[in-house]
C-alpha cells in the first residue's frame, strides 16, 4: 500500500498543477515470484511498463550481482593462490548472490573437486538486492565516490582478526567498471504520464532501504516536489532515510506519510497469528473487531512518535479495504 500511496500522491499533486517527481526503489525478482509480488503499484496508481520493471528492468540488479560475484571469485582465487593476506576461511562475511529466492543455495559447500578448483569451505548465496554492493550503489554520488565506497567494503578477517577489504584484493576498480551504467537512475512514468525515477533497491532490514541518492538529487533539481518511499515500517526505512541517506545526500525530509491498513492494525492488535510463509486467515480479518484495531493503534502511535522525534510532521493514511469495517470513532482522538 505504500507504493500505491506514494504513486497516487505524486499523481494527485500533478493534478493540481504541481511539478512533482516520484523516486522509487527497483523491485527484485525474488519477491516478484514470491508471496509479495511485484512493485509497480496497483489500480490506477501504477508506474509503467509494469512487466519490464518487475522483470530484469534495465539490468541494474544483474550488474550488482556481477560485481558482487566478481569480488567473491577474486576472494576464492586468492585463497587458492596461497592466501598471502592470511584470510581466515571461517571468518568470511560475503556470499555470492542470485536475484531469485532459491533456498537450496542458502547454505552450501564450495571449492570441491581438488586443489585446482579452490579451497573447500562453507558459503552460500544471498538474494542480489541483499548485497552490500547494492547498498553502496544507492549511496554513491558519482563514479569516484562509488569506487571509494566499494574499496572500503570489509569482506573477511585475517587469522589475527584484522579486516580485509575489497581494496586489499584489488577488486574495487573492476567492480566499479561493471557498475558504471547501473549508477545512472532509470526514468519511467506513472499511468498519468508523471515522471518517476526508479533506481536501486536495498532492503531496509539489513541496509538503509531507500532508492538511490542520485535519483533524489536529480529529482530535486528538476521538480518542485519529490515523493519518495522508504522500505519496511517507519521504524526502519524512514529512520534510515533520515539518519543515513539524508546525511549522505544533504537533503532533508519536509513531511512524512505514514501508511497503515485496518487489516494491519487488527494484526498488531493480536487478532491474527502471523506465520511466516503462510497466508493470513482472511475470514477472521474480515470480521469487525474494534478492540483489536484500537490495540493495534498503539503500534501506529509509536510510528508517529518516531517521525515526530526526527522533527518531521507526519501525515497518516489509513487504508480500508472493501471487506473492512472502518471504525472512525477510534481515530477521532
Amino acid at each position: 500500500m505504500k507504493r500505491v500511496t506514494s504513486i497516487g500522491l505524486g499523481q494527485g499533486l500533478a493534478k493540481i498543477g504541481k511539478n512533482v517527481i516520484n523516486t522509487l526503489r527497483e523491485p527484485s525478482m525474488g519477491p516478484v515470484f514470491g508471496i509479495k509480488g511485484g512493485a509497480a503499484g496497483g489500480g490506477y496508481s501504477q508506474v509503467v511498463p509494469m512487466e519490464d520493471l518487475n522483470l530484469h528492468f534495465t539490468g541494474d540488479i544483474h550488474a550488482v550481482g556481477a560485481a558482487n560475484n566478481l569480488l567473491c571469485a577474486m576472494l576464492d582465487t586468492h585463497l587458492q593462490k596461497r592466501n598471502k593476506l592470511g584470510i581466515d576461511i571461517h571468518n568470511i562475511n560475503i556470499n555470492r548472490v542470485v536475484d531469485i529466492s532459491d533456498r537450496a543455495l542458502r547454505h552450501i559447500v564450495i571449492g570441491l573437486g581438488g586443489r585446482v578448483n579452490g579451497i573447500p569451505r562453507e558459503s552460500g548465496y544471498d538474494i542480489t538486492v541483499a548485497s552490500e554492493v547494492m547498498a553502496i550503489l544507492s549511496l554513491a554520488t558519482d563514479v569516484f565516490d562509488l569506487r571509494a565506497r566499494l574499496g572500503r567494503m570489509t569482506i573477511a578477517y585475517t587469522i589475527d582478526g584484522n579486516p580485509v577489504t575489497a581494496e586489499d584484493l584489488k577488486a574495487a576498480g573492476a567492480m566499479t567498471v561493471l557498475l558504471k551504467d547501473a549508477l545512472k537512475p532509470n526514468l519511467i512514468q506513472t499511468l498519468e504520464h508523471g515522471p518517476c525515477l526508479m533506481h536501486c533497491g536495498p532492503f531496509a532490514n539489513i541496509a538503509h532501504g531507500n532508492n538511490s541518492v542520485l535519483a533524489d538529487l536529480i529529482a530535486t533539481k528538476l521538480g518542485d516536489y519529490v515523493v519518495t518511499e522508504s522500505g519496511f515500517g517507519a521504524d526502519m526505512g524512514f529512520e534510515k532515510m533520515c539518519n543515513i541517506k539524508c546525511l549522505t545526500s544533504g537533503l532533508k525530509v519536509d513531511s512524512a506519510v505514514v501508511v497503515c491498513t485496518i487489516r494491519a492494525l487488527k494484526m498488531h492488535g493480536g487478532t491474527i497469528k502471523v506465520i511466516a510463509g503462510k497466508p493470513l486467515d482472511q475470514e477472521t480479518l474480515a470480521k469487525e473487531d474494534l478492540e483489536s484495531v484500537a490495540k493495534g493503534c498503539e503500534n501506529l502511535e509509536k510510528q508517529i512518535e518516531n517521525v515526530l522525534l526526527h522533527g518531521v510532521p507526519p501525515i497518516v493514511v489509513i487504508v480500508s479495504f472493501c471487506f473492512n469495517f472502518f471504525p472512525f470513532s477510534i481515530f477521532s482522538r
